[in-house]
């Protein structure tokens, strides 16, 4: 439709499986699912549901009739009752007992945890995506040295494949957030209008091992190892905050990684991919513009935004609930989790098709290694039998000039030239250019990216062998 707001997460970021995830079907058929998990449950522990019931919940619990229940809704205003209303008109038999003892956040607050548990699953495999592709763009790059920036501003020489491994280990910190979330998860169980399971205590003649029991047995079949032990008549949306930590988290990451490809395009030295019949200004037909990058910066300034609602939220829940959660969460989880799926599928695009150029490269070494490099000439040169503070001042002095040329006329750093034209340091210019040959400067960049991928990410990476990468498309 093109008469109505459409969510450009929807339209142009987010993928098909997690769009899906968020999707009014997959939580009307998790729904029938929690219902029927309910009926077996209560059927395991002594009340009168028969095989049959079940049976016939089970027949329909996929084919959801969506007309009788959006036309109940409009009746009775409560989706939770007019889906309820809905499943017993295709289960006769069942009507009686689907949704037996339980409140609305049975089904919506532990549909709610499901979805988002699984959800954060689908961002925890992207990630390892990721990462796959930044350890061969790492390894292929661990000796190609490049000036650093602090400030920046020229700093000591590092390499393309060591400033690669900094963006891996803050998603390296970051899966081990996704990973730690995941391990807590639990669903809301069977906790009743306030969380004390009267009604089921009701149901089960005041029996409080069976109320126990049913808890248990409703995560078992729904796949999760527990339930909250505590709640009031929702889970905790202190669960909500914490779950979009993460995901901002993601996004700062990915957010600093844009930043970097951003300035190294604009120095000519790194560019993320561009494709062939690409425009990158409508009016400047010869740009090149970071659109991606800069794209992922845009989505993961939403996401840290973002991030604040449940925070807000879950302060400002009163007693055992209140009703303000319920419009901001609709909106802030799903959005939250749609951006950072459209911020990694970004990630992997560019990191995936990231070209690197040496010549420009090695152009900046070269045109500020020879500063850099002065201690060591000036060293070589007190070796030979130089005074340190003659050679000092001599070297303060051609610094200047020959920054003054960088500077004022535009032209190309001629340090290496004043100092072999110097009689004080007794060197060649052939003999200088040995000196401030830049793989002399990088340190152990290039074995410290080595020892990072084979000791810290491939490790990570093993435990991932089995999961295969999707196929990710960028829709614009």
């Amino acid at each position: 439709m093109k008469d109505s707001y459409e969510s450009p997460l929807s339209s142009r970021y987010a993928d098909k499986k997690m769009k899906y995830l968020f999707s009014p079907d997959k939580k009307f058929r998790t729904w029938r699912r929690l219902w029927i998990a309910l009926a077996e449950s209560e059927k395991e522990l002594g009340l009168n549901i028969t095989q049959e019931q079940i049976d016939e919940m089970k027949a329909y619990q996929d084919d959801i009739n969506y007309d009788v229940a959006e036309a109940r809704e409009k009746e009775v205003r409560h989706d939770v009752m007019s889906h309820v209303y809905a499943f017993g008109v295709q289960c006769p038999k069942a009507e009686p007992i689907i949704h037996l003892g339980a409140t609305s956040c049975y089904v919506g607050d532990n549909t709610d945890i499901i979805i988002m548990t699984e959800a954060m699953q689908e961002v925890e495999k992207k990630l390892v995506s990721v990462l796959r592709v930044l350890a061969k763009f790492a390894d292929a790059q661990k000796d190609q040295p490049t000036l650093a920036f602090t400030h920046f501003q020229p700093a000591q020489p590092t390499t393309v494949g060591k400033r690669a491994t900094l963006w891996m280990q803050d998603l390296l910190m970051d899966l081990e957030d996704v990973r730690y979330q995941l391990s807590k998860a639990k669903l809301l169980g069977s906790k009743g209008t306030t969380g004390t399971q009267a009604s089921f205590l009701e149901l089960f003649d005041g029996d409080h091992e069976k109320v126990k029991k049913l808890d248990k047995k409703i995560a078992e079949k729904m796949g999760y190892p527990g339930v909250f032990p505590i709640s009031g008549q929702t889970y905790s949306r202190k669960l909500d905050s914490q779950m979009l930590n993460v995901l901002s988290g993601i996004a700062q990451s990915a957010a600093k990684f844009s930043n970097d490809i951003r300035l190294l395009q604009h120095l000519k030295e790194v560019e993320e991919p561009f494709e062939k019949k690409q425009i990158g200004s409508s009016a400047m037909a010869y740009k090149r513009n970071p659109m991606r990058s800069e794209r992922i910066a845009s989505l993961s300034r939403y996401v840290i935004a973002d991030a604040l609602n449940p925070a807000m939220t879950a302060s400002t829940q009163w007693f055992e609930r209140t009703l303000d959660d319920s419009a901001n969460k609709r909106i802030s989880v799903p959005e939250a989790f749609l951006a950072v799926d459209g911020i990694l599928n970004l990630y992997r695009n560019v990191a995936d098709g990231l070209v690197v150029y040496p010549k420009v490269i090695m152009q900046h070494l070269e045109r500020e290694l020879p500063f850099m490099a002065t201690e060591n000439i000036m060293m070589d040169a007190v070796k030979r039998g130089g005074d340190r503070q003659q050679l000092h001042e001599h070297i303060r002095q051609h610094s200047m000039a020959a920054s003054k040329v960088v500077k004022e006329e535009g032209g190309e750093n001629d340090l290496l030239q004043r100092i072999a034209d110097d009689k004080i340091f007794g060197v060649t210019m052939q003999e200088l250019k040995e000196v401030v040959k830049p793989e002399k400067y990088v340190g152990r960049a290039p074995q410290q990216v080595t020892e990072f991928l084979e000791e810290t990410v491939q490790p990570v990476l093993a435990q991932y062998a089995g999961v295969a990468d999707d196929a990710v498309s960028i829709n614009v």
